[in-house]
């Protein structure tokens, strides 16, 4: 019987999380594939002496050929330029094009029955462009955003209540970026919405910095990006779907008409199972909390026609 195995594209900070997460929660075969052949071979080597100290037989391998990715059951795409402070998700956008094109079609031709979780940004427009170039089915292709964006929240929400994390449950829907929708009345501490734990002003304030969460990370780092909590959470996303495990999670998904938005990926609950999103949950939503979802997808079509105009696309 073959071993599980994962491929992680690009082998930067948030693609060694990936790698490391999932070696160490799944005892998978991992392979990093990167443009810098060094850089996947080196870290691939540390972390498989790091697998004995951690008493695991997870195999770990790295390089710079895409051949790596045969066999695997997920990818998870991490290549990119990450941002500096100062420069918007959008800045990123015709750079990342050009190495998620590059990217999924390799991923096509290596690793045709993969599930693919993108994770470089622009977060949703980049999960578009990976799902048109491998032409994949929309349930195989998704974006880690919503599990990240909500860990935030949740993460604000419990140092102002001062009770554990594992006790929030947040929900984030819309575009990885500056306007996504944090929705309180879905975001609860043990089953109690936190608009009865806290005051308006309080929520509006924890809701602005989930939105500003990536941002003021690289703002403190100065030389770099998130990638902890980032690679984790795309790690999570992949253990879903080899576990079968059909956890709602809010993903960047490709939409049909759901939230009456298509042709384009946005941050919603999803069935996460195996062989990716088994079903697209579609919430009840207030006229704000639509408005704000439909700003958000407004700004994921916008570089979409970036790319169409350029013909990145």
């Amino acid at each position: 019987m073959s071993r599980l195995k994962i491929g992680v594209v690009g082998a930067g900070n948030v693609g060694a999380t990936v790698a490391q997460t999932a070696a160490l929660r799944l005892q998978c075969d991992v392979v990093m594939v990167d443009i810098n052949d060094g850089l996947a071979a080196g870290k691939a080597l540390d972390l498989s002496q790091a697998m004995l100290v951690e008493g695991k037989s997870a195999r770990i391998e790295g390089g710079s050929d895409y051949a790596l990715l045969a066999d695997c059951s997920v990818v998870v795409v991490t290549a990119g330029v990450a941002r500096k402070p100062g420069m918007s998700r959008d800045d990123l956008l015709v750079i990342n094009a050009g190495i998620i094109k590059g990217a999924s079609e390799e991923i096509k031709k290596r690793a045709p029955n993969a599930v693919v979780i993108v994770v470089t940004n622009p977060l949703d427009v980049m999960t578009w462009l990976a799902w048109k170039v491998t032409g994949f089915p929309a349930n195989r292709v998704m974006g880690m955003a919503g599990v990240l964006d909500s860990a935030r929240f949740a993460c604000f929400i419990s140092r102002e209540l001062g009770v554990s994390i594992t006790d929030v449950q947040a929900m984030v829907l819309g575009g990885h970026g500056d306007t996504m929708v944090p929705l309180p009345r879905y975001t609860t501490v043990s089953g109690v919405p936190i608009t009865d734990l806290l005051p308006a002003e309080t929520i509006a304030r924890l809701s602005q910095r989930t939105r500003d969460g990536g941002a003021e990370i690289v703002a403190l780092l100065k030389t770099g990006s998130a990638y902890y909590a980032p690679g984790g959470a795309a790690a999570m996303m992949a253990e879903c779907v080899v576990l079968g495990s059909r956890r709602m999670l809010p993903v960047s998904a490709v939409l049909d008409g759901q939230y009456g938005e298509k042709d384009l990926c946005l941050g919603v609950p999803v069935i996460l199972g195996a062989g990716g999103i088994e079903k697209i949950i579609e919430l009840p939503l207030f006229a704000d909390e639509k408005a704000a979802l439909k700003k958000s997808a407004g700004s994921v079509h916008e570089g979409i026609a970036v790319l169409k105009e350029r013909k990145i696309a």
